[in-house]
């Protein structure tokens, strides 16, 4: 067999195997539109396996594909008029365009868009853990991929811990930084980055203060043997960053 012959039977190979991933994705979309979660979620894994597997990293740069999202007109059709737009819309998938010949991340877009969809199904599912691992498979392939930030941003803010809304406000950073200066989503983020600092700051004392008292009950278990408690030692500031300990009975 020729060398053109096993580039015609490659290109073959690619084309079919996305077209396979299109059509499931297309399947998924009907299931979403009739809202039937789990069966389009079914779809959109079952699209994402016709595909191959996200190559190890290289110390290349991928430059990847700009799209756009069609779902907001699907969203916007159902809202009742005077209601506010939802920054995070689930997603009905955009077409995943078949090459003229095959390139090293061809796989790329259709893994990152198939990714998010999967996300936008736990994301109705209330499995919003879940939704933060397909989203940061879907950034893996696209790291500009708006849908999937926002997604993201949206699920671990729900989660609601110290790690969590922290990584939800570096997704708003990066969404910023993105997003056109003078879009509603822009500012809705805007808004909710602002609105996140003091529950930010509350998770953070709140989980410092759980884990200061896990510290203290080992700390007490401990020192019983000897008569004493973390009540005899007391931290007091001392107004250069850290803490005096004193001691007494």
């Amino acid at each position: 067999m020729s060398a053109s012959d096993n580039h015609q039977n490659e290109r073959v190979d690619v084309e079919d195997c996305l077209a396979r991933a299109d059509e499931l994705k297309n399947e998924g979309n009907d299931h979403f539109r009739a809202q039937r979660w789990n069966e389009a979620l079914v779809a959109y894994q079952s699209g994402l396996g016709q595909l191959p597997k996200r190559p190890l990293p290289r110390n290349t740069v991928v430059e990847t594909d700009p799209y756009q999202d069609d779902s907001d007109e699907e969203e916007s059709s159902k809202r009742t008029p005077g209601t506010p737009k939802d920054p995070t819309p689930t997603q009905e998938a955009e077409s995943v365009a078949t090459p003229s010949s095959p390139t090293p991340d061809i796989y790329s877009k259709p893994r990152a868009v198939l990714n998010a969809n999967i996300a936008a199904c736990y994301l109705k599912l209330s499995e919003h853990k879940q939704v933060v691992d397909a989203c940061t498979e879907a950034l893996a392939d696209d790291p500009v991929y708006v849908k999937a930030l926002q997604r993201r941003a949206m699920a671990n803010e729900i989660i609601n811990s110290w790690s969590s809304l922290t990584a939800t406000q570096e997704d708003y950073t990066t969404l910023l930084g993105l997003l056109p200066e003078k879009s509603t989503d822009r500012r809705d983020i805007e808004n909710k980055s602002r609105r996140l600092v003091p529950r930010l700051e509350a998770a953070q004392k709140a989980e410092t203060a759980e884990m200061l008292d896990k510290l203290k009950g080992l700390g007490n278990s401990f020192l019983g043997n000897f008569g004493l408690s973390t009540d005899n030692f007391q931290f007091t500031p001392n107004g250069q960053g850290g803490y005096s300990m004193n001691f007494g009975r």
